[in-house]
């Protein structure tokens, strides 16, 4: 029986198989990864794309295109919270999207989609345009922020609890008797660490974060 020829990549093909090992391994991929998830040798690779900056760029468009929306309903706070929901979700579905830094935005179809949606959000704000943007920034700047954090304090989770920390580190600091020397930090930080059981609880601070950004949102009128 004759074999029929492997079926022809494609540039989507690439990007998905990228994307695919990206949510495996994180940034740490390189181009023979993805050559081995799609199957083909690394060189065909050069065929869809320049490079590896390129095929991030167009990984990290893809994703936006694809990530779930939320409906946006209610007041800007309430759109706001939505929108930053959703981005938290897209973060958790693709790790190494938090790690990806850049000023300078991939206008491709998924980051556009993404942007002018999420306008929405702080159109109702009564501030100038100028400002919508630089708010929608701040709240997507401080979820990324609170992505990477918290995805570090799931890994931290799975060798102790935050119960087992706050058990051992207290016990070490009453015995060290650092109240004396550092009252200010020993009072704040006991009282922090008990309420969290930690040194820094990463959902407490992001939901007291995202409700001074809202504060401070609501006072440029």
């Amino acid at each position: 029986m004759r074999r029929g020829r492997r079926p022809k990549l494609t540039t989507d093909h690439v990007v998905a198989a990228a994307i695919a090992v990206a949510d495996r391994r994180g940034l740490a991929f390189t181009l023979r990864d993805v050559a081995e998830e799609s199957g083909t040798p690394v060189m065909s690779l050069y065929s869809y794309v320049d490079g590896r900056e390129q095929l991030l760029e167009l990984m990290v468009d893809q994703c936006r295109l694809d990530m779930a929306h939320t409906e946006l309903s209610g007041g800007w706070a309430e759109r706001l919270t939505t929108v930053a929901s959703d981005n938290m979700q897209l973060f958790a579905d693709h790790p190494w999207l938090a790690e990806v830094e850049s000023e300078r935005a991939i206008l491709g179809p998924g980051t556009l989609t993404k942007y002018e949606r999420e306008l929405v959000a702080v159109q109702p704000l009564p501030i100038p345009d100028a400002e919508r943007d630089a708010a929608l920034t701040l709240v997507l700047d401080f979820v990324r922020s609170s992505a990477r954090a918290m995805a570090h304090a799931r890994r931290e989770r799975e060798r102790e609890t935050p119960e087992q920390w706050w058990g051992r580190e207290g016990a070490k600091l009453e015995q060290l008797g650092v109240a004396d020397r550092f009252p200010l930090a020993a009072r704040i930080g006991t009282a922090a660490g008990r309420a969290q059981n930690a040194a820094n609880d990463a959902d407490a601070a992001y939901a007291f974060g995202l409700t001074v950004i809202f504060d401070g949102l609501a006072s440029r009128r």
